[in-house]
């Protein structure tokens, strides 16, 4: 059954998010071609396509991971375009990966409190003369915390290391980590690979609720057609660097050069190859 979210009958959503011919190129390969393509504001959008069509890159460009080599972004109108991470984490953009970047020192709890910005306790002078404030802030952090732990059914778990969860629950910590930013944009790469069913039926279920309580956008990349079917309403399909077609997953799956595209369009000799390895183009990236 389809899940997704259904528009509303009138409304015509802003988007949050626009990517003009975006570009990037790795010596004389090219992994992103010409793309364009927008976000509505409060959806989920899936991003699909065979290996090598340029979905980590892009996700790599719009978070500040990477630079684009030409194009622009935007994000709520403004021109974003090459800001770093840092920057943009703190106008809503967080990504997770498809191999977590978990802290495995830290327990779980401790993996969503270092998240939030602008605690006084991380600088020497307020711990000495504002204790109070350190206090106050590093409550609410925690009581944060605390909310998302149950939210995601890790509540058991918060005082486990991170490096001793399974990858299912360290995807779910992923996701801790960008609740605890009140993201405007979540970027979400492969969220399903390695996840039991069971563990990927309720990661569904908590990013449907993330979006239709807390109104959070996000755009997932996966390869799990029936877990994207469930979620989006919209799909973008990439092939070699560039989209290849846009619309409603059930008109995506009946697209022969969809199809196409996933039986071998993208072994054309060069062009676009394989994409960076996940960490190692946004190994920096804020949680």
């Amino acid at each position: 059954m389809n899940t997704a979210p259904q528009p509303e009958p009138g409304r015509s959503p802003a988007p949050i998010l626009a990517v003009e011919d975006l570009t990037r190129r790795f010596g004389g390969l090219t992994a992103v071609d010409r793309c364009s393509f927008t976000i509505e504001a409060g959806r989920i959008t899936g991003m699909i396509g065979p290996n090598g069509a340029g979905k980590t890159t892009i996700f790599s460009m719009v978070a500040g991971a990477l630079p684009p080599s030409a194009g622009r972004i935007l994000f709520d109108g403004a021109n974003i375009t090459g800001l770093p991470t840092h920057r943009l984490f703190h106008r809503g953009i967080v990504r997770t990966f498809q191999i977590p970047h978990e802290f495995g020192r830290l327990t779980v709890l401790e993996n969503l409190m270092a998240v939030p910005a602008a605690q006084p306790g991380e600088r020497l002078w307020p711990v000495w003369l504002a204790p109070g404030a350190v206090a106050r802030r590093e409550r609410e952090v925690r009581e944060r915390a605390e909310d998302a732990l149950q939210f995601l059914t890790l509540w058991d778990l918060r005082d486990e290391l991170a490096m001793n969860l399974s990858g299912g629950q360290k995807k779910l910590l992923e996701l801790g980590r960008a609740m605890m930013t009140s993201p405007r944009l979540v970027l979400l790469d492969e969220p399903g690979a390695g996840v039991n069913p069971t563990l990927l039926v309720r990661l569904r279920d908590m990013i449907l609720e993330l979006n239709r309580e807390r109104g959070y956008t996000f755009v997932i990349i996966e390869h799990d057609m029936d877990f994207i079917a469930s979620l989006c309403e919209r799909v973008i399909v990439l092939s070699q660097g560039a989209v290849l077609t846009d619309g409603p997953m059930e008109q995506v799956r009946r697209d022969p050069r969809v199809l196409d595209a996933y039986l071998g369009g993208d072994e054309d000799e060069g062009h676009a190859g394989p994409e960076p390895a996940a960490g190692a183009d946004g190994g920096g990236d804020a949680p």
